[in-house]
């Protein structure tokens, strides 16, 4: 069965559903979503969303703070759209309905998180992701021309003469395939590639491995951000405890009682969280004792009001937020790299566009600013629908899929999902080295010769195909950069490499390019 639409969306996270408003009025728009609606990186994120709003804040304050988080490697045109149009994105919001937190005199609430100089965070709780997909769902489930197909496991972009031309997906044990004049990637991250991690199960970065199989040039995929304070109790699942907690006063502390972040960094447990990551793995390691938050110096009233969501998962752990010694520890949150794009989230194939995490314009440069997240896809998911719109459209055509390029001989053995974790985990995590990618990649590359990517409609094969193929580029890319930078950490280069390393870098056919196509 083939469905047709004017534009295709791929994701339902807020880049997805912000573009799909955006086009609605251009033409019909079909929105396929890997698995409930809700179910999306979106929906997991606590803390809340940036914009410059506050009397003491400003749009150049706010670049100048991701500039600074980035480590030297943001690219400034694509800063400066995000924090430009952010605030006119964010108002919007609020006149659609987002009920953000607001103080006592009715003016919106602002919260400071982790390598933000001010206060300039809106937030709904600690469920803000979960309150803007809300209010996107609210407008886009209403639509007459956005059509949402659910539990729709895409496999494969459908490709004409080198132009994208929709997708193939798996629903129910069946390909389908939908003809687009424009696609849309916005498929979220790639957290799943890696044993631990704060982002749900449909995180595997199906989108970076199609736009790559498709011949798409993908970029920075060496710079995974780890968020430090990830709840990890045994038997427990893990949970991301916001670094709104941080902001609003919770301490870092060792199994002593000591607090031991970055004792000569004036931020402290605000630093960036590249840094605050590594000086927890660092205390483990030099104590060999855990790592906790504690909050028990502040009001336990005000915090189980502020956190209500955090408290709830702490409490199922047999643990109270407001007075108990939280364990921590870091876990894969974020790819900073992804499909690259220029600032109108065209990729470098005709047809396919990408926005949100997925994508990577260098905005967030080697380390992402926190709640930038939301506020990017937002903001590119709007842009990337002012694109779609103005791209030619070639009309409608019965378009033949081409074969995805086999991954190799298939004369190794494919690797279970489980199995690639804990290889990326143990040697492509928070801190590298030369030895260890060297092994990851060999080990990746074997399993990749024995995996069959066009087995489309086994949904397991092809998850683990699509972890095989995204863990081994960001294996290749974290072995290429023999330097440190922000999220990237390399034991055996341990500082930065202005000379020949202040630089992006992008993979296309198995071939490594510089440059980023940011303008």
């Amino acid at each position: 069965m083939t469905a047709h639409g004017d534009f295709l969306v791929i994701g339902s996270g807020v880049a997805g559903l912000r573009a799909a408003l955006g086009l609605a009025d251009a033409g019909q728009v079909i929105v396929l979503t890997k698995a409930d609606p809700g179910e999306s990186n979106t929906g997991y994120a606590q803390g809340g969303i940036a914009a410059a709003l506050g009397d003491d804040d400003s749009p150049a304050l706010h670049a100048q703070d991701t500039m600074a988080a980035g480590d030297q490697l943001c690219v400034p045109e694509a800063v400066r759209v995000l924090v430009d149009d952010g605030r006119r994105y964010v108002h919007e919001l609020v006149e659609w309905g987002a009920r953000f937190d607001r103080d006592s005199d009715g003016r919106l609430a602002l919260g400071r998180e982790a390598a933000h100089t001010v206060r300039r965070v809106l937030h709904a709780g600690d469920a803000t992701g979960r309150e803007i997909g809300r209010v996107l769902w609210s407008r886009v489930s209403g639509h007459p021309r956005i059509r949402v197909l659910d539990e729709a496991h895409v496999v494969s972009l459908r490709m004409r003469n080198g132009v994208c031309a929709g997708a193939s997906y798996l629903h129910h044990g069946s390909v389908h395939d939908v003809e687009a004049a424009c696609t849309l990637l916005a498929t979220g991250g790639a957290g799943q590639v890696f044993r631990e991690t704060t982002n749900p199960a449909v995180a595997t970065g199906d989108g970076i491995a199609m736009a790559f199989h498709a011949g798409a040039r993908v970029a920075d995929l060496e710079f995974v951000q780890f968020h430090p304070t990830v709840l990890h109790v045994a038997g427990a699942a893990r949970f991301l405890l916001s670094e709104a907690l941080r902001g609003e006063g919770a301490w870092l502390i060792n199994d002593a009682g000591e607090r031991f972040v970055l004792r000569d960094e004036p931020a402290g447990e605000l630093a960036s969280r590249d840094l605050v990551a590594r000086a927890i793995v660092r205390e483990q390691d030099r104590t060999g004792g855990r790592v906790h938050l504690t909050l028990a110096h502040l009001d336990a009233r005000y915090v189980r009001e502020r956190f209500p969501t955090i408290t709830e998962a702490c409490a199922r752990a047999g643990l109270d937020l407001a007075t108990d010694r939280i364990p921590v520890s870091p876990a894969a949150h974020y790819m900073m790299g992804g499909v690259e794009t220029d600032l109108h989230a065209r990729t470098s194939i005709a047809g396919l566009f990408a926005a949100g995490e997925v994508a990577c314009t260098g905005v967030h440069g080697a380390n992402r600013l926190a709640s930038n997240s939301l506020l990017e896809g937002l903001v590119f998911g709007a842009r990337a629908a002012a694109a779609m719109r103005e791209s030619p459209a070639p009309g409608r055509f019965t378009c033949v899929a081409e074969p995805l390029p086999a991954s190799g001989t298939r004369s190794g053995v494919a690797a279970s999902e489980v199995e690639v974790r804990e290889v990326m985990w143990r040697h492509v995590g928070l801190v590298r080295s030369g030895d260890g990618l060297r092994e990851a990649v060999a080990q990746l590359s074997e399993w990749r010769a024995g995996t069959d990517v066009t087995a489309r409609k086994d949904t397991e094969r092809h998850r683990a195909a699509v972890l095989t193929t995204v863990g081994l580029l960001i294996a290749q890319a974290a072995l290429r950069r023999e330097e440190s930078r922000g999220g990237h950490f390399r034991a055996d280069f341990p500082h930065h490499d202005d000379r020949r390393w202040r630089r992006h870098a992008a993979d296309v056919n198995g071939l490594s390019e510089t440059g980023l196509a940011a303008t």
